[in-house]
């Protein structure tokens, strides 16, 4: 990924503010960190139960007690 330039987080920024105001700026800033953090969050819990699932495979159909 090609990093950005200063003045284009600059120009981003600016169009931003006029979009949103000054009020309402660091309210989606801030639900947009907590947006990615639970992304993040719940992918990190997807890849642990992938991985144990690889490590410790769910037992086959012969494998498992039938019910009477």
């Amino acid at each position: 990924m090609a990093s950005m330039s200063p003045l284009t987080w600059i120009i981003i920024g600016g169009i931003a503010l006029l979009l949103f105001g000054p009020k309402n700026l660091p309210k989606i800033a801030k639900s947009a960190g907590e947006t990615i953090r639970e992304l993040k969050s719940h992918a990190s819990s997807v890849e642990q139960e992938v991985r144990k699932s690889l490590e410790d495979p769910a037992p086959t159909s012969s494998e498992t007690p039938k019910s009477i």
